[in-house]
């Protein structure tokens, strides 16, 4: 491994909570660190379902199905040695991966050996089962109490669903709303040291049926940075919600469509100044091929393009841009069915082969899908000039 540079492993299993597996997967990629996916019986490019779980009015949460994730090594091939830190996903995974006994052996080497372990939600119950909380300051998903504290663990009652505890190289918190402390807390547990990103604050178009990683991934991983993000909507304010979309790719001719996440958005639409941000994300999704429509919205976009502003825009998003007019000149991409969008308006496209490539041209960076990611978001923070080093 050279000089700098940080690889982690990434604890998967069936329905695993979709967010708190990807959303650490791509920022952490994005920031330099190389991760592996691993889940016991499966192996690099098999898949694990995750599942996506939200309180939506009953006295627990609801379960719907969520994205597929692609592993990307194999359990079995696994070196300890060659990792300096292990994320654990919640969800519900954990509760059959806390019986498997090559599960506990290898989370237990990582305690033995003091390397930063972040576990998240119901990830804890793999550290219960391991033995390995009994005097430690810990939190997860509430539920979970009740196993911990028998396990001698030091409950820490979550103040907020975003609530992150450390205590020396254990790091947990309730639930993906934490994610950006609980990211920021592993990143500086590798050693890392996060420059560039004070009193940066960045907005996101938003609207409902956007992709739901396409909003989610940047916008948790810009604020682990340390960024201020904001997440606006035409006829929507501080609070109020969008409702975001599940797209995938399932063997089928075009993507595949289920309900995904509720986003919440953090300030108004109505009276916004985007003077006062230093850059613009635009997720993709289907909610783009409505907010072109809108004058408010395409304004915003030509505001940012002709300030020279860093604008990030992915998947569908470019139909917005092309619909502001600001795209002739200027080389980029999008996914495959927007080509005809981005051409007509004058721009010069760049195929995305593979998908997840991502192109920067002068201000402006753009990527075809969500696979993109850890391209995407470090690619608009060296426009940013935000750095992760090691």
């Amino acid at each position: 491994m050279a000089k700098g540079e940080r690889r982690v492993l990434l604890l998967c299993g069936d329905y695993m909570e979709d967010s708190e597996a990807m959303v650490p997967f791509q920022a952490l990629q994005a920031f330099g660190v190389n991760v592996d996916a691993v889940c016991p019986g499966k192996k690099a490019g098999d898949v694990c379902c995750t599942a996506i779980h939200e309180l939506s009015g009953h006295q627990t949460s609801s379960e719907t199905r969520g994205h597929n994730f692609v592993l990307n090594a194999t359990f079995d091939d696994i070196e300890f040695s060659n990792y300096d830190g292990l994320v654990i996903a919640g969800g519900r995974a954990p509760e059959y991966l806390a019986m498997d006994l090559k599960v506990l052996d290898l989370v237990t080497k990582f305690s033995n050996s003091k390397k930063p372990i972040a576990s998240i939600c119901h990830g804890s119950l793999i550290l219960a089962a391991a033995g390995l909380v009994k005097g430690r300051k810990c939190t997860a998903y509430p539920c979970i109490r009740p196993v911990l504290v028998d396990a001698g663990a030091h409950w820490i009652e979550p103040e907020t669903m975003a609530t992150c505890v450390v205590d020396g190289n254990l790091i947990t918190a309730p639930t993906y709303e934490g994610h950006p402390e609980f990211i920021r807390h592993f990143v500086k547990a590798l050693g890392g040291n996060i420059t560039g990103s004070d009193q940066i604050r960045i907005l996101f178009l938003c609207g409902d049926y956007m992709e739901d990683y396409e909003v989610t991934v940047p916008f948790q991983a810009l604020q682990a940075l340390g960024c201020h993000a904001d997440g606006v909507c035409p006829k929507k304010k501080a609070g109020d919600t969008c409702v975001t979309a599940v797209h995938d790719f399932e063997g089928d001719q075009t993507y595949s469509e289920k309900p995904g996440y509720t986003f919440t958005l953090t300030a108004d639409f109505e009276g916004l100044d985007p003077s006062s941000y230093d850059a613009l994300v635009i997720p993709g999704g289907r909610a783009p091929k409505y907010l072109a429509l809108n004058k408010s919205v395409l304004a915003i976009a030509k505001n940012f393009m002709e300030a020279k502003k860093p604008v990030a825009s992915i998947s569908y998003g470019q139909q917005i841009l092309a619909a502001a007019g600001v795209l002739k000149g200027k080389k980029c991409t999008a996914y495959p069915s927007v080509k005809l969008n981005v051409v007509l308006a004058g721009a010069e496209w760049l195929e995305p082969e593979p998908i997840h490539r991502c192109f920067t041209h002068e201000n402006l960076v753009t990527g075809a899908a969500w696979p993109g990611h850890p391209e995407f978001i470090a690619q608009l923070m060296a426009l940013l000039g935000i750095k992760v080093s090691f």
